[in-house]
């Protein structure tokens, strides 16, 4: 399974014992693992929208999704993580 390749990890490890193809293949399962969570649907669900000037917090996903590609945010709207 191929998974995009285009970010910096940096792997903190306890022991240096692992062999060079063990490493590699942590740091796949790693790019896998970050390759389905990065999705576009799981920031939805994991954002909302607080919109101060209307006083609501939008949980739709439509409308994070759009927000979030905005170019620039209104003032006083804000996207925030629910954690």
């Amino acid at each position: 399974m191929s998974f995009q390749r285009n970010r910096d990890l940096l792997v903190l490890t306890k022991s240096f014992t692992k062999n060079p193809e063990e490493f590699e293949h942590e740091v796949e399962l790693l790019h896998g693992l970050l390759y389905h969570a990065e999705t576009m649907d799981v920031f939805c669900l994991a954002n909302e929208v607080v919109d101060v000037n209307r006083y609501k917090i939008i949980h739709q996903p439509p409308v994070i999704w759009q927000t979030a590609q905005a170019k620039t945010l209104k003032p006083f709207v804000f996207i925030n993580c629910r954690n």
